[in-house]
């Protein structure tokens, strides 16, 4: 969530006209180690010790450094060495950039996944007392008192009128932490191909994927077979539908009751869905389009609209220059991860952790890690959904899933991606409960997504009737959207996506899946 102190008026009396991807002025509270302290609180059997010795060894004994870790370190590298000193000790250890291969290790967070370990074991044998008590260390102990240390040091972010030399402390207190408790709440969800889909709420950009699929139906894609060019036009123009109707309408800021917020049954309304399907013609539609659920007149950002006005309805690819650290993670490089668990017992997980990048983040001395860098998908601007407001969460793009069928079948799903994550899975989800795909082969089969809407990631770039394809598609399909007037982007055959599934079928019998691009999607069973 936004800290207390993270007001629109705090950042305009810094100069700061938008939130930086960089440095402390983006930085929230973190809450995956909340999260994950919630879910073995309650559903959890082991101690923690036992399973952060895992991590723990990786920290201090080191794993093999990938290319793209490499490549990411040396683009920041200056940046290290100039202003984030604390990140330079952990990722320029030896003077320069690990060489792709060698052993990158990180003691400082070894040690502090170790004394989290030994705060847990001290509330004795109780799981859930354990983790309540290594929650309460990372919050409102050790780890909050060296955040909140840290925090009121100024940084590096780039933002402001001296640029290169701007930096700032950040508005995250200790205080801020302690507030803030990991809960449960309702998912977002639909029935398409007879199962049901689960998706986080408005508050990350999940019901994009919900509202795709309903245009989908809507459209009839599930007559046209995955080899016609014109089922990838149909799921490109839902895409932009769909995040349009997210620029316009999803976030945490506006207050319960609010007549301007919407909630996600009033995106998927049967009319609604088929006056915005009826939108889809033959031909790539131009512009940003949201529509009216209940009769609302839709808000653009004045970021947005001030972009598009100035380029007569369009907006140019970058809404503002590129600082070192900034843009979606993991197209560019390589930093969200995401996770698919099924366990014997029928327990299934579906998690997609990220924010904590090492290149748009300081290390906070003596932990080992960045704080996240979520807060730039906020506005700096009253009365939108995804406005600035303390206590908020930002619009993350974070979008795990699940499938759950009538038989008894559960399936958890999702993919890095940022923007694409909700994108990347459409195509696998047509392909396997209108077609059959297994979960393999649908993850497998070439992919696309559109880079029409504005970025999340600062600095909020977006390209108009854009496309990035793999080349896989074949050029019939590629010369076939060109004519329909998509601009597309042709990369390598195994590109895009990063899709991973775990569940249980019908039958009883544990199933995974996972994305073979790039070498770093793996399923394994024991």
């Amino acid at each position: 969530m936004a800290p207390q102190a993270a007001t629109t008026a705090a950042y305009r009396d810094l100069g700061v006209e938008a939130v930086p991807g960089t440095g402390h002025l983006a930085a929230v509270v973190p809450g995956t180690f909340g999260a994950w302290m919630h879910l073995l609180g309650r559903y959890g059997t082991k101690p923690l010790a036992e399973l952060a010795g895992y991590a723990v060894g990786y920290a201090r004994h080191g794993h093999p450094t990938l290319p793209r870790v490499t490549s990411t370190i040396e683009a920041v590298s200056h940046v290290f060495r100039e202003h984030w000193t604390s990140s330079a000790g952990v990722y320029l250890a030896g003077g320069a950039a690990p060489a792709p291969g060698s052993r990158l290790r990180n003691p400082d967070l070894a040690d502090t996944l170790e004394r989290l370990g030994r705060e847990a074991a001290a509330a004795g044998d109780d799981v859930a007392a354990q983790a309540e008590a290594a929650r309460a260390a990372f919050y409102a102990g050790f780890v909050a008192d060296a955040v909140d240390a840290f925090a009121r040091t100024p940084q590096w972010d780039g933002a402001g009128p001296d640029g290169e030399r701007a930096a700032h402390r950040s508005f995250l207190t200790g205080a801020d932490m302690a507030a803030w408790r990991a809960s449960e709440e309702a998912t977002a969800s639909l029935t398409f191909g007879g199962v049901e889909v689960h998706k986080p709420g408005l508050w990350s950009q999940g019901p994009v994927l919900l509202q795709q699929l309903a245009l989908l139906e809507a459209a009839g894609v599930g007559d046209l077979a995955p080899s016609n060019p014109r089922w990838i036009h149909l799921v490109i123009e839902a895409s932009k539908l769909a995040m349009a109707d997210r620029e316009a309408w999803f976030g945490d800021s506006l207050e319960a009751g609010d007549p301007r917020a919407v909630a996600v049954a009033d995106l998927l309304a049967p009319d609604y869905v088929r006056s915005r399907a009826a939108l889809i013609g033959e031909r790539a539609l131009e512009g940003l389009l949201p529509g009216s659920p209940r009769g609302l007149e839709p808000r653009l950002p004045e970021h947005v609209r001030r972009a598009m006005g100035e380029s007569d309805g369009a907006w140019p690819r970058g809404l503002g220059e590129v600082r070192p650290g900034e843009g979606e993670p993991t197209v560019a490089r390589g930093d969200t991860c995401h996770l698919d668990v099924v366990d014997r017992w029928g327990n299934v997980v579906s998690a997609t952790p990220s924010g904590g990048w090492l290149q748009s983040s300081p290390v906070v001395p003596g932990l080992g890690f960045s704080l996240p860098t979520r807060g730039q998908m906020f506005w700096l601007e009253e009365g939108h959904p995804a406005s600035l407001r303390p206590g908020a969460r930002p619009r993350t793009t974070l979008s795990p899933g699940l499938l759950r069928g009538a038989d008894g079948r559960v399936t958890a799903f999702g993919t890095p991606g940022g923007d694409q994550q909700d994108q990347w899975t459409v195509p696998f989800l047509v392909r396997h409960l209108l077609h059959g795909a297994s979960l393999q082969a649908a993850i497998d089969a070439p992919s696309w997504h559109s880079t029409h809407a504005p970025s999340s990631f600062s600095p909020r770039g977006a390209e108009p009737m854009g496309v990035v394809v793999e080349s896989r598609l074949g050029s019939g399909a590629l010369a076939e959207l060109r004519a329909r007037g998509h601009r597309v982007e042709e990369l390598g055959p195994w590109t895009l996506g990063r899709i991973s599934a775990a569940g249980v079928r019908a039958d009883g019998l544990l199933e995974a899946a996972a994305n073979p691009r790039g070498m770093q999607g793996y399923a394994v069973g024991r």
